[in-house]
């Protein structure tokens, strides 16, 4: 399928009309007087019947039908929305969706049903047995004010055709609204020289008599009206205060103009598409071709790194001065490809809207879900990464955190329970945080399930922290019973697992009937990063700049006199630091001034002994064989400038390798 496929084109356009759709639904279960929402959801459910019909989702565009008609008697005043209608409409929007991504499979049994809830919704509502009827039959017009003439003129944009809009359904539908006469204008046809046979040349001028109203016909015209010229006028016997004509001229800065005067000829008006327009201010593009580009940026970044070393062992002037260039231009062009990786987290957090509604319904919980920091950009792989812990993370929250409405109100907290989601930058790294205002981690519980599965042994020594990590542990569940959330011991290690693959770390805070805050720390990108070249024995590593705080000597004689401690005073706190050199088993002595690199790794901050500290890197990410899939002390490897090899390392299973070396050293000691 070509990139250009209209079939490609408009399921993704439909992808997105179905998250407006559920938007607006969500927005309505607040405040269910809203217009603006009740007119958004209309609109997108008027937008996704027409495009479905158009392309053939012949199935789609009629289940659609019926809920935009039962949004059409809330948006006219008919019938109040209620949050049955609401819940009913969110349920049929899933519907939609598998209609949608299976058109030619066999829905008519769940068609039917959820066509019976909507039904029931409509009819349960105030004044709901008439707008039932226009539900389950076709959509009424009004028939306030008696039958009237309208005069219709229309043009559409020359390549209407191409972008999918088919001006003989537009004609159908205002056939189904009345009487109507059809008149084309040919004048525009231009010779057969320069005639595009994909492009519309005609006008149409429309006398239609119908009992509906000015808002009707410009329903037909709903989802192209802001791109094309539109003049309504009522020509029938008007009352004193009847409405002027109303004219819709399609410009680049307006896109829809109102005049009143009846002689105004929009045809004479100069007009520019305004797709066009947005065809050169927006282009989508696959995020297939965006990896390839960070790919091509990449190999682009290690030849200037080469030629930058070639440079500096030359006198030659001119090379010097090309190599500048290079250098400048491959981080401008490496800035840009970072820039265009980058999508606001907005897109993940509107994923848990209609997810903790379910759960509250499921649940018999009301929880109230705040965002905050939407704005924040984050690489779109970590974006699609991230979406299935989250989606754990938020599940056990409602589930293990938040009490029962009646459970809160004893305990003297309000009866809504509020999980807030929160994004933001901090360096090279996002902070995304779950916290939840509910009855916090039960830590005796979640000891001795530890002690239970083997994890720890009884009675051991555990610090906050390492026994609260205990949660994201293979299996590990302390509910009490398994449900449909949560109990069976997975979702947790998952999340640890893909955060960790992202070169993440997660933080835990609980405070016991407070609730509690998890914060994953994410690289903003996992392409290409800032990173500090080092040397140990004889190997070049590279250690992620966004979790350097700050370099230090280490001379022999303290190196000798911390034997068995391992341990520095940097400004009267107590820093534990890991000798690579030990750690790598490198068989080599160290050199005279050894450095120590303090990192940061959450909560920890741990010094990692080095020989030397070679620079600041642009640091190609390659990803490690199958081979070494197993060694967690390293994420990945780079390509230096003389074609050598270096490893990234992994601070956190290297921390926690250090850690567990060191404990053993003591052991024997």
């Amino acid at each position: 399928m070509s990139d250009m496929d209209p079939i490609a084109v408009f399921m993704t356009e439909a992808t997105e009309l179905l998250e407006q759709i559920e938007s607006g639904l969500l927005d309505l279960t607040r405040r269910l007087d809203d217009r603006d929402q009740i007119d958004t959801v209309f609109r997108g459910l008027h937008t996704l019947k027409g495009s479905g019909a158009m392309f053939g989702f012949d199935a789609l565009a009629a289940f659609t039908h019926h809920c935009e008609t039962a949004f059409d008697r809330v948006r006219k005043g008919d019938v109040p929305a209620t949050q049955e209608l609401v819940t009913a409409v969110l349920n049929a929007q899933d519907h939609m969706r598998a209609l949608l991504e299976q058109p030619n499979g066999d829905h008519d049994v769940t068609s039917t049903g959820l066509l019976k809830v909507l039904q029931a919704a409509v009819d349960g509502a105030p004044g709901g047995q008439q707008a039932a009827a226009a539900v389950a039959n076709a959509p009424a017009v009004s028939t306030a004010g008696g039958r009237k003439t309208w005069q219709i003129r229309f043009t559409l944009p020359a390549n209407s055709m191409a972008n999918g809009t088919n001006p003989l359904g537009l004609l159908d539908e205002l056939r189904d609204l009345g009487e109507c006469r059809i008149v084309a204008d040919t004048k525009a046809i231009p010779s057969l020289e320069v005639l595009q046979p994909t492009d519309i040349y005609l006008s149409w001028e429309v006398t239609l008599m119908t009992e509906g109203g000015r808002e009707a016909i410009e329903d037909v015209f709903i989802f192209v009206m802001d791109d094309m010229q539109l003049t309504i006028t009522e020509t029938g016997a008007q009352s004193v205060g009847a409405v002027q004509p109303v004219v819709r001229i399609a410009t680049v800065d307006t896109p829809a103009t109102v005049a009143a005067p009846s002689n105004v000829t929009p045809l004479n008006a100069v007009v520019i598409d305004p797709r066009q327009v947005k065809a050169t201010e927006n282009v989508k593009v696959p995020a297939e071709r965006l990896d390839e580009l960070m790919d091509r940026v990449g190999e682009l970044v290690i030849a200037q790194s080469r030629l930058s070393q070639l440079a500096d062992a030359s006198m030659e002037i001119q090379l010097r001065a090309v190599s500048e260039d290079i250098e400048r231009l491959s981080g401008e062009l490496r800035d840009t490809m970072m820039v265009l990786r980058m999508v606001p987290v907005v897109q993940l957090f509107s994923r848990f809207r209609r997810l903790v509604h379910d759960l509250s319904r499921e649940t018999g919980k009301v929880i109230e879900l705040v965002t905050e920091g939407e704005t924040t950009e984050v690489d779109k792989t970590v974006i699609d990464r991230l979406a299935d812990p989250l989606i754990h993370l938020v599940r056990n929250s409602i589930d293990h955190g938040l009490e029962l409405p009646q459970e809160r109100l004893d305990a003297g907290k309000p009866a809504s329970g509020r999980i807030v989601l929160t994004a933001r930058q901090a360096g090279g790294e996002v902070i995304i945080t779950i916290k939840d205002d509910g009855r916090g981690i039960n830590r005796e519980r979640v000891r001795a399930k530890a002690e239970s599965s083997g994890l720890v042994l009884p009675g051991a020594t555990l610090g906050d922290q390492e026994l609260l990590q205990m949660i994201f542990q293979p299996g590990f569940s302390t509910a009490e019973q398994i449900t449909n959330l949560s109990g069976r011991g997975v979702g947790m290690d998952v999340v640890k697992k893909t955060v960790e693959a992202l070169r993440g770390t997660i933080d835990i805070v609980s405070v016991p009937g407070q609730g509690s805050e998890i914060s994953l720390r994410i690289p903003l990108t996992l392409a290409i990063i800032d990173g500090l070249l080092v040397r140990v024995g004889t190997g070049s590593y590279v250690i992620p700049l966004a979790a350097v705080e700050e370099c230090i000597e280490l001379s022999m004689e303290d190196d000798m006199r911390s034997r068995g401690r391992s341990f520095i005073s940097l400004r009267d706190n107590l820093v534990p630091y890991i000798r690579l050199r030990e750690l790598f088993n490198t068989g080599s002595k160290p050199d005279p001034f050894q450095k120590i690199v303090v990192i940061s790794t959450g909560s920890e901050r741990v010094g990692l002994v080095v020989d030397q500290i070679i620079g600041d890197h642009q640091t190609v990410i390659k990803s490690m064989s199958r081979l070494h899939h197993d060694i967690a002390t390293f994420s990945g490897a780079t390509i230096l400038g003389d074609g050598g090899v270096a490893l990234i390392l992994d601070v956190v299973h290297l921390v926690a390798s250090g850690q567990q070396q060191e404990a053993q050293l003591r052991a024997a000691g």
